[in-house]
């Protein structure tokens, strides 16, 4: 789905950019044409400071999206999830990061918040990368206990698993 967006504008990197910025931080767009997260507003000159375009840029992408359709329907219903994995050494929570060799193979977060839960572990969050978002997804579990080593080899072992990082 990623690429038939970015598509509908391979003719301009700069709103390609734009895109990018909204579907990475979850930002809709209103019947205005305004950028929101909820209900507050996002300056257009804030979001273009942010990727390094003019703010017409960001103006001209909100009209497009408004324009199709598709766009629209994507966009108004876009919606930004909180992440504990900045808050994780705040909040004494631990971070494991899972890197796979194909992210697209079914029972990735089954088979490794099995693992964990398995051990008794209560998991607070997990956040899987959509892989048609961003080049090489990983899979976050934020956890309230420190993992153990020999858990960490076992999710380490599973056939699909290229790296982990605690």
């Amino acid at each position: 789905m990623f690429d038939e967006i970015m598509e509908k504008f391979e003719g301009s990197p700069s709103q390609q950019e734009v895109i990018r910025l909204l579907l990475e931080r979850g930002f809709s767009v209103n019947d205005e044409g305004r950028v929101v997260s909820g209900g507050i507003e996002i300056p257009n000159t804030g979001i273009a400071r942010e990727i390094g375009v003019d703010r017409r840029v960001v103006d001209s992408t909100t009209d497009a999206i408004l324009d199709d359709p598709e766009l629209r329907r994507i966009f108004q219903n876009i919606t930004a999830i909180p992440s504990l994995m900045d808050l994780a050494p705040v909040l004494d929570l631990s971070v494991l990061t899972v890197w796979v060799d194909d992210e697209t193979e079914s029972g990735i977060v089954a088979d490794v918040t099995t693992a964990i839960a398995d051990r008794d572990i209560s998991i607070r969050q997990v956040i899987s990368e959509d892989p048609e978002f961003v080049d090489d997804a990983k899979l976050y579990v934020i956890t309230d206990a420190t993992l153990p080593g020999d858990l960490l080899v076992e999710i380490r072992e599973l056939p699909y698993v290229r790296r982990v990082e605690f």
